[in-house]
């Protein structure tokens, strides 16, 4: 049986789960035999034919126009991440690049130097492919301390945010809601695998969790994308006790695929309080010799 593709994974996954009242269909109940809108059903929405429709889902049409995407994107009730998604599916569809290996990512002399500014919040650089690019001393203690604060430094050790957080134990208890967490993490690894599907890294890393992560792999075919904008976690640090932090990550022109995550807390509340703290603990301990070179992730 011919693979649908991605483009047509994705629309397979969203259509499945849509039901016919969500667009306003009649519902025959017990007797409906699949799971979400009959094919059929779509391209009435859509208002394209049945069998123009199926041509795309199955992968056998790589030629859909913008509108026609959109009025597809419609039809499924898709949010705007989701259509932009749905576009970038198409588009890659259409290319046919070479495969090359991807150049290293480099951190720019003034986004360090922002970064260098930013003493009093945890701050990190994050690259295409969710690797820190580079830390701040808060941002190490706060997301990564059992690791080598040096690890950004060198490209084959640089800790991996995803990795970590499916892989890594001490990354796992950080989060009191793990789950939702490593959902928005899936959710933006998945739109960024839609607009870069040659990235030959990129798809290594999802091999990877893939197969060491049985959770992993069933949020990935889940097929939900949305970017990781903003967002308030409730964390466990080991050091400073329970936080509450605001997430938020801001995209660094010129370099679109590399954002500045930032963790705020709630001015003079505790949570900032446990930050000070882990700021004043952080600093005592600078001049200290490093007591062990953990790897920035760990190896299997």
């Amino acid at each position: 049986m011919r693979e649908r593709g991605p483009l047509g994974d994705f629309l397979y996954a969203r259509r499945s789960r849509l039901r016919p009242a969500d667009v306003g269909l009649k519902d025959y109940g017990d007797r409906r035999r699949v799971a979400g809108l009959r094919r059929e059903e779509l391209a009435l929405l859509a208002g394209v034919s049945a069998s123009y429709y199926t041509r795309l889902e199955q992968g056998q049409s790589v030629g859909a126009s913008p509108e026609i995407l959109d009025a597809v994107a419609r039809a499924l009730c898709l949010g705007e991440a989701e259509r932009r998604h749905l576009h970038d599916l198409a588009d890659a569809g259409r290319r046919r690049t070479p495969v090359r290996r991807p150049k290293p990512e480099r951190v720019g002399v003034s986004t360090l130097h922002l970064l260098s500014t930013l003493e009093s919040v945890p701050a990190l650089v994050s690259g295409r492919r969710t690797d820190v690019l580079a830390w701040n001393r808060l941002g190490h203690a706060l997301f990564a301390a059992h690791t080598s604060p040096s690890g950004p430094e060198r490209a084959a050790e640089r800790p991996n945010l995803a990795r970590m957080l499916f892989l890594d134990p001490h990354t796992r208890e950080l989060y009191a809601d793990w789950q939702t967490k490593a959902e928005a993490v899936v959710e933006n690894l998945r739109m960024v695998a839609g607009r870069y599907p040659d990235d030959t890294l990129l798809t290594s890393l999802i091999g990877e969790l893939t197969v060491k992560s049985s959770e992993f792999a069933a949020m990935w075919t889940d097929h939900r994308v949305q970017p990781c904008a903003f967002a308030s976690y409730e964390m466990r640090h080991p050091l400073v006790g329970t936080l509450t932090v605001t997430q938020q990550s801001l995209r660094l022109p010129p370099e679109e695929d590399q954002h500045l995550v930032l963790a705020v807390t709630e001015p003079g509340s505790p949570s900032q309080e446990a930050i000070a703290l882990l700021g004043q603990a952080t600093t005592a301990y600078a001049s200290a010799p490093a007591a062990s070179s953990a790897p920035a992730h760990p190896r299997s």
